[in-house]
């Protein structure tokens, strides 16, 4: 079965880094595109970056330049370094493929995200 474990979140200050970690599980992993999306209570989700299966990645203009994206397909573990954090990058994050985040079918297998809080 699908399986998708955020970690890595916290409280940090502005100005401060975190690196969260996907591990995932029930699916073929190294071949799939991988998110990271960001949801505010009661907003829609953001999507943060995208990795393919072939290393190729996306970032919102929100966060080039200051979050990388990467993955170890060996591990079946994604990953997101977030550096000169920002109050607004304040949210719960979650990792997933498209579907997985996207549609109402699957939305069981979504992991319980990782709160990131970003305070002085």
């Amino acid at each position: 079965e699908v399986q998708l474990v955020e970690s890595g979140g916290g409280l940090v200050q502005p100005g401060g880094s975190l690196r969260l970690s996907c591990a995932a599980s029930g699916f073929q992993f190294s071949r799939a595109a991988m998110s990271w999306v960001r949801q505010v209570s009661g907003k829609e989700l953001e999507r943060v970056s995208t990795i393919d299966g072939g290393a190729t990645t996306w970032y919102a203009d929100s966060v080039k330049g200051r979050f990388t994206i990467s993955r170890d397909n060996a591990k079946n573990t994604l990953y997101l370094q977030m550096n000169s954090l920002k109050p607004e990058d304040t949210a719960m994050y979650y990792c997933g493929t498209d579907l997985l985040l996207y549609s109402a079918a699957y939305s069981k297998y979504r992991g319980q995200g990782t709160q990131v809080t970003v305070s002085s």
